[in-house]
């Protein structure tokens, strides 16, 4: 994790491309008559880390410029993600010596993991960074489907205009020979610009955490822990093109720095797959929120005893 001075704050800020929005759902852009399930967008992302509080008063501060993304609920939703990785952890060290160029490969789940099926939609996905450009193409594919592409390495059914990403997949999958290697889970809210910022959306992250085993979505005890801090969370501002100036002035009035972090990272930290910092918590230091706290969904009951590490849900 980096910290960036105000002024690199600022540079981060200007945008010199452009693109589509991200938004969440997992869903095509495509016209009614294509059956495709493709999206594809390039947008610039600027990052805080925030104490769980002040985040939600910079969230009811931004509510009265934005409006609630119509797929976020009041205490927002879940959001899995496998990441694939080279058994020497290729991706995780592109993104450590800050390549210009790199990219990963996961599989994304959003909403809760409880009636998680073959049948259920998920994103298959390539993230990749092009200088200061994030880029994301992905493909909706149910559970089942997505497995045995990414982890049975096989051709699976598709249209003719998703031939292209389904190969690439498939080639980066084969030639990398890349392994489910973490898990990352948080609970996500998000906000959506109105008017003149349409292009942009905040979200805000938090009880972020991870596991290194049991890749399974649907398995039913995992053992996660919490990979950044659960007092903190993740304020992330994106954008097509410009950061708006009243987003900005937000950031300096409330003193916020901007940092270079990647949940992904966090979590091959945290179980020490590699050899740098670790933030993991163990669960007797943090309790599981009580049930007047906001939630999405209600609670899994867990087997673990507080000897475990934090549990998924």
């Amino acid at each position: 994790m980096v910290f960036l001075s105000k002024a690199a704050a600022a540079r981060e800020g200007q945008a010199d491309e452009s693109g589509e929005g991200d938004s969440e759902a997992c869903v095509s852009e495509e016209p009614l008559h294509v059956a495709s399930r493709l999206h594809a967008f390039n947008r610039f992302e600027l990052k805080y880390l925030v104490p769980v509080e002040q985040a939600a008063e910079i969230r009811d501060e931004l509510a009265e410029r934005m409006d609630r993304d119509l797929h976020s609920p009041v205490g927002g939703y879940g959001v899995w993600s496998l990441y694939y990785d080279t058994p020497q952890l290729r991706f995780y060290w592109e993104k450590i010596e800050g390549l210009k160029f790199r990219r990963k490969l996961r599989v994304r789940h959003y909403g809760d993991l409880d009636q998680v099926t073959d049948d259920s939609p998920v994103c298959v996905e390539i993230k990749q960074r092009v200088n200061r450009v994030t880029q994301k193409r992905r493909i909706t594919l149910p559970y089942g489907v997505a497995r045995r592409l990414c982890d049975g390495r096989e051709l699976v059914e598709h249209t003719a205009k998703e031939s292209a990403f389904i190969q690439e997949v498939l080639e980066l999958i084969v030639r990398l020979n890349l392994q489910p290697t973490a898990i990352t889970g948080y609970q996500r809210e998000a906000l959506v610009g109105r008017d003149a910022d349409t292009g942009l959306r905040v979200t805000f992250d938090r009880r972020i955490r991870g596991r290194d085993r049991d890749f399974h979505f649907g398995i039913q005890t995992p053992e996660n822990r919490f990979t950044i801090p659960p007092h903190m969370s993740v304020m992330e501002i994106k954008v097509n093109e410009r950061t708006p100036h009243w987003i900005t002035d937000l950031a300096a009035r409330r003193n916020l720095s901007l940092v270079r972090i990647s949940k992904y990272v966090q979590s091959v930290e945290a179980f020490g797959l590699a050899p740098r910092s670790v933030f993991h918590i163990n669960e007797a230091d943090c309790p599981p929120p009580t049930p007047t706290d906001e939630q999405p969904h209600p609670q899994r009951p867990t087997q673990h005893d507080a000897s475990l590490k934090v549990g998924a849900q």
